[in-house]
């Protein structure tokens, strides 16, 4: 039996209190798309199959270059981040996977940390990695570039840490390997380009071959940040030319922050599931760089416009095309849980209005080259209110109608802040 980590008492009766409201504006919701001819419980039952990872990182508070300033009742380990984990998937039924850490989630008995997931309903998403910091007692340091690094010992070791976590996720049931690297340079001149590159394909190489069979990597880029000259994996290109390079259970993560102003992100997600190499996302949203805030809260129609790809893929069956999502955001002034239930609700929202964009009149458009429709069809799509399919396909799967409400109602962050010690502030840095 699972552990829940709110009383379900709790969560049955604020749903009660929600639920005559909620079946009229299921109902309502139901008979309008009934007149555009798209069924409204099919709907309910695709947006309560879809599940997005949590991040482990992600239920602590984020911080900024300048100060992180401690949330109450922060967690101390990794048992405790999948207690917190475990309300958002209780709450929203929508992230039923955790995505961890090393060597910040590395624990002593790998046996007790899958058993607890297990206790708690949760599995293990994809495993990152950590060569763009260094973690103490380490022989050689990342501050000059770890898999790139011009000297061969330092890849070496980023090399076995990459292993290291391949073997750990084996051991939990993962099936995935995302790797980010910091290396890049902060100076022209200061790094030749493209040997950095040969020396970074090479050791990823490495990494590859010691993939098991039925597992896939996938490798992430980013413009900028902690290098501000250049990158090594800047853009999806050069992603893109990697995941070939490496071979086929090489995939590319797009993060929907990594990306310049105004870059048409819906667009790259086409061309990599067109040439198959679209491995998943790591969603959240962002005003001026990086990926700082929650999903959708600056663009929801962006947002929209990546699930529109997504679902234009699944309804054609698209080879290959299976994409693994986890949210990715710096809780800097919210509650961390509120904001991944609410980042999780809102990726499943895109989903939603996705699911119910008239493909033949869209298609009809396009070959006619009726622009201003086309746009009208999606944005039809995108004005739906789909809350009452969400909330109802959390309702029958045992989740809350209302999870942030429900979530204060319990009371858990007041009831961990007095069992978890607190935490020092006035530090600096991304943490």
């Amino acid at each position: 039996m699972t552990t829940t980590m709110i009383s379900q008492a709790t969560v049955e009766a604020e749903n009660d209190s929600r639920l005559a409201a909620l079946r009229r504006d299921y109902d309502s919701l139901g008979e309008r798309l009934d007149r555009r001819g798209v069924a409204i419980d099919a709907i309910r039952r695709k947006v309560a199959a879809y599940g997005v990872a949590v991040p482990s990182w992600g239920v602590g508070t984020g911080g900024t270059r300048f100060a992180r300033f401690p949330g109450k009742g922060e967690p101390r380990n990794i048992f405790d981040k999948l207690e917190d984990c475990a309300v958002i998937q209780q709450l929203t039924r929508a992230t039923p996977t955790v995505s961890l850490h090393i060597p910040w989630d590395k624990v002593s008995d790998i046996s007790e940390l899958k058993q607890k997931g297990t206790s708690l309903g949760l599995g293990f998403d994809a495993m990152n990695s950590n060569t763009f910091s260094d973690t103490p007692g380490q022989a050689h340091s990342y501050k000059f570039g770890s898999l790139s690094h011009v000297d061969a010992a330092t890849r070496r070791q980023a090399v076995e840490h990459n292993l290291e976590c391949i073997e750990i996720g084996r051991q939990l049931g993962s099936k995935a390997l995302t790797v980010w690297i910091g290396d890049g340079s902060n100076f022209p001149g200061q790094s030749n380009f493209t040997r950095a590159f040969e020396r970074y394909l090479d050791a990823m190489k490495s990494v590859y071959a010691a993939l098991p069979e039925d597992w896939r990597v996938f490798t992430e880029h980013k413009m900028f940040e902690p290098a501000f000259y250049s990158t090594v994996v800047q853009d999806w290109g050069t992603n893109y030319l990697i995941a070939q390079e490496l071979g086929p259970k090489a995939l590319c993560l797009v993060d929907l922050g990594h990306h310049a102003p105004n870059v048409n992100i819906e667009m790259i997600v086409a061309r990599l599931i067109q040439f198959g190499k679209l491995g998943g996302f790591h969603f959240n949203d962002s005003k001026y760089g990086d990926d700082d805030l929650d999903t959708g809260v600056i663009d929801p129609y962006r947002l929209f416009l990546v699930f529109n790809e997504l679902v234009d893929a699944e309804t054609r069956g698209a080879k290959g095309f299976k994409p693994a999502h986890m949210l990715d955001q710096s809780h800097n002034v919210t509650d961390p849980i509120e904001s991944l239930m609410t980042s999780a609700t809102e990726v499943c929202r895109a989903y939603a209005q996705a699911l119910i964009v008239d493909r033949e009149v869209l298609e009809g458009c396009q070959e006619d080259n009726d622009a201003l429709m086309a746009s009208e069809t999606l944005k039809t799509a995108f004005r739906t209110d789909v809350e009452p399919i969400l909330a109802m396909a959390r309702l029958e799967s045992g989740g809350a109608v209302a999870p942030v409400a429900t979530y204060r109602k319990s009371g858990y962050r007041a009831k961990v802040t007095a069992e978890r010690p607190a935490v020092a502030g006035g530090g600096g840095g991304i943490v």
